[in-house]
């Protein structure tokens, strides 16, 4: 009898007064009860901090690392596009490694490389003696020298032939400093080359160091090969101009497009596709010249503060 009085009572209620008797909140279920729906929801992902820059931690931890470095602004631009582009290939890999698609590692084994090259780049590795390397820009000035005695001297010889504007003189510059940096990576990728092999040859089997080697030292030798050869054409073209200077018949300028311009001449590509890479090398040295343009304006503005601070 009593169920039925209780149905006929709720048939009588509105229906919204309904949807608020079975659904609405019930304040004494939400003080940490074990069954109360706070507690029985599943935690939000944390987010990032809103003061920083990356979404992997160890990426942060570098860029405050640098800034307490206290390294130049230019270079600490530079650095935060590096670590960006970092990222991107680390997080783009974690996927490719949920769906097996690096068995072998070589993804993996190259994102490390490419990390412990920024490290030592930017004398982030923890090591006092890391050679600080200024990129292809006009931030290295011509009292930090260029690490050869070879460059030195070429450079010597250009300043002093007399065949070169000062803007020329500056463009040169910034090939030479390109250079420097060529050779302090491959430097350090032969160094990190070296300690993986160590690795693996105390740790791993020789029966499996030989499919390793095959697979993931192979790529990395060839690499390396690759550098090198880049660094003796690069050393061949700054013998060249020092002593001729420039040719007003140049196709680029800027020491990466001229790098790049030079492996896509020595590839096996048609007339149609050179000519192509030719039209987007153009653009690119265009990116690139504004970029040398708005640096060099930032040191000009980083400099007045200096000297206004030092005043002041």
């Amino acid at each position: 009898m009593a169920p039925r009085r209780v149905r006929s009572f709720l048939r009588g209620l509105p229906a919204l007064l309904l949807l608020l008797l079975f659904l609405g909140p019930w304040p004494a279920a939400s003080h940490g009860g074990k069954y109360s729906r706070e507690k029985n929801q599943p935690k939000p992902s944390p987010k990032r901090e809103s003061g920083e820059e990356f979404r992997m931690e160890k990426l942060n931890q570098l860029w405050e690392k640098a800034q307490r470095l206290h390294l130049p602004p230019v270079r600490l631009a530079e650095l935060h596009a590096d670590l960006k582009i970092q990222e991107r290939d680390e997080l783009a890999w974690k996927k490719l490694k949920l769906d097996g698609l690096d068995e072998d590692g070589e993804k993996e084994a190259r994102l490390i490389r490419n990390l412990n090259v920024i490290l030592a780049k930017y004398g982030l590795d923890g090591k006092k003696d890391a050679r600080q390397v200024t990129s292809n820009s006009l931030s290295g000035t011509q009292e930090d020298g260029l690490d050869d005695p070879r460059l030195e001297k070429l450079w010597h010889k250009a300043k002093t032939s007399g065949k070169f504007s000062s803007e020329e003189l500056d463009k040169l510059w910034r090939e030479f400093l390109h250079h420097k940096e060529k050779v302090h990576e491959y430097n350090v990728l032969l160094e990190t080359l070296s300690r993986t092999e160590e690795i693996h040859e105390n740790v791993i089997s020789p029966s499996d160091l030989s499919d390793i080697k095959g697979n993931v030292l192979h790529s990395r030798h060839t690499e390396l090969e690759e550098k090198l050869r880049s660094i003796n054409q690069g050393l061949d073209r700054l013998r060249r101009v020092s002593h001729q200077g420039y040719s007003t018949e140049a196709e680029f300028e800027e020491p990466r497009v001229i790098d790049l311009w030079d492996l896509a001449q020595s590839a096996n590509l048609t007339d149609k596709e050179l000519e192509a890479f030719r039209e987007e090398l153009k653009h690119f040295e265009s990116k690139i010249e504004k970029h040398n343009h708005y640096q060099k304006q930032l040191e000009i503005a980083h400099e007045k503060l200096r000297h206004a601070e030092s005043v002041g």
